[in-house]
């Protein structure tokens, strides 16, 4: 079977657009629409079989990523992801390993799940936008019914089972208020892994051109910096973010990981129930549809010149503007599908998140600088956190004395705490 020439990543949709809530702000339910009515939106086994074949077979390194998205995809029960493994198993070969990531709402999980779960090592995205009052916002059952309270269940049943979890947060127009109760309430359960998703929900109207629940851009960056700059203080190493993560491989020399943030893009393409292969998870659309794994292989369609061509043209179509702008390394104007509005000199293009994304990554720049420093200079990396609470304290409290009392309230004299973090960071 055939080999692709690079690597890339599958978002699977298992169930389709099937799932058990009606998050309000959900972009993915509508794809039902794509397929005849009464469909069974369940990946069937022969299906199942052959994508895993051909992506193990199409994956051009040792390390094979299986994501499994929807919809909802526990919804198909334990036995379809034991089954999946099985075919895994059966269709690896000795020089290549496997990981799998689940993204879930968590409302399905029980011991069952996460005992099988554990067992096959897998990644679980689990979605929550907070504290049970902003979480509950929009994210409801087909009912209308909450579901804070069975998420945070499976969170803490997940932990427990020593299931490795990352806790996705969409930032919207109610929980962007709030950066500080929303960050210190995924530390207080005990969240180690988070990710920040700005929704970005389109109305089609030119003049108004995003719903009002999408985020504002300003508010966005302002959101951020918040949740950074009580990070960078305090949580470096204990907390990881993977926008921080991210923004710091510039600076590392590092090609970005994530789609959204790298020069191209296209190498995160979707693979539907049926086996119709899509340029994007954002792009599932007729025009944007490459072919079907049961007629073209999968390796085909990844190296795809129309698909090469939807992955360029995130540079090609990039405004002067963010050519031109200081922190296009950490941004490259971001996903395609959020560039909706006009730059300042009336070129069309501009991502509509680049106040609050340009805002960030100024904010957070010297920092990361500092990061990456520290990374080459083999130090570890928490030291940031001292050096900047001396930097403060210096500048706050600059006639603080050797023997006087820390300004940053350790108890300690400021010779021996922060005093010695300045110098070494000098």
């Amino acid at each position: 079977m055939e080999t692709a020439s690079r690597e890339f990543q599958i978002m699977v949709k298992t169930i389709g657009a099937i799932c058990n809530l009606d998050c309000h702000y959900c972009y993915y339910l509508e794809k039902e629409e794509l397929y005849p009515k009464g469909s069974n939106f369940r990946l069937d086994d022969k299906t199942l079989e052959e994508y895993i074949k051909q992506h193990i077979a199409a994956t051009p390194g040792e390390t094979v990523s299986f994501s499994w998205h929807g919809g909802e995809p526990t919804l198909l029960g334990v036995e379809f992801f034991r089954k999946a493994v099985a075919f895994q198993k059966q269709y690896l070969p000795a020089t290549k390993k496997i990981i799998n990531g689940i993204q879930t709402n968590g409302t399905t999980i029980d011991e069952e799940w996460c005992e099988f779960l554990a067992k096959e090592n897998f990644y679980i995205g689990l979605s929550i936008d907070g504290p049970r009052e902003l979480h509950d916002h929009y994210r409801v059952t087909k009912g209308q019914k909450t579901t804070h309270k069975q998420v945070v269940q499976a969170f803490h049943m997940l932990r427990k089972a020593k299931v490795h979890v990352d806790l996705l947060c969409v930032v919207h127009d109610v929980n962007v208020k709030h950066p500080t109760q929303v960050y210190r309430y995924f530390k207080e359960i005990g969240g180690q892994y988070l990710q920040f998703l700005p929704l970005v929900e389109k109305t089609g109207d030119p003049k108004n051109p995003v719903h009002k629940r999408s985020v504002p851009s300003a508010a966005y960056g302002r959101f951020l910096n918040t949740i950074f700059d009580e990070w960078v203080r305090n949580d470096i190493g204990k907390v990881f973010i993977q926008l921080f993560d991210e923004s710091v491989r510039p600076f590392l020399g590092m090609e970005h990981a994530l789609c959204i943030y790298r020069e191209t893009c296209g190498d995160v393409p979707v693979v539907e129930h049926n086996g119709d292969f899509y340029s994007c998870d954002h792009y599932v659309l007729p025009e944007y549809k490459i072919g079907n794994i049961h007629e073209t292989p999968l390796a085909e369609m990844v190296d795809d010149a129309r698909q090469r061509d939807f992955g360029q043209k995130k540079w090609t179509s990039l405004p002067k503007y963010c050519r031109d702008c200081e922190v296009l390394s950490m941004c490259n104007g971001g996903c395609p599908k959020d560039r909706i509005i006009k730059t300042p000199d009336g070129e069309e293009g501009l991502n509509y998140l680049c106040a609050g994304l340009k805002g960030f990554f100024t904010h957070s720049k010297p920092y990361f600088q500092e990061f990456a420093k520290l990374v080459e200079a083999g130090e570890p990396i928490e030291k940031l956190m001292s050096v900047v609470r001396a930097a403060e304290a210096k500048a706050s409290v600059p006639q603080a004395g050797r023997n006087d009392p820390c300004p940053c309230g350790s108890g300690k004299k400021y010779k021996r705490c922060c005093a010695g973090a300045a110098r070494a960071g000098a």
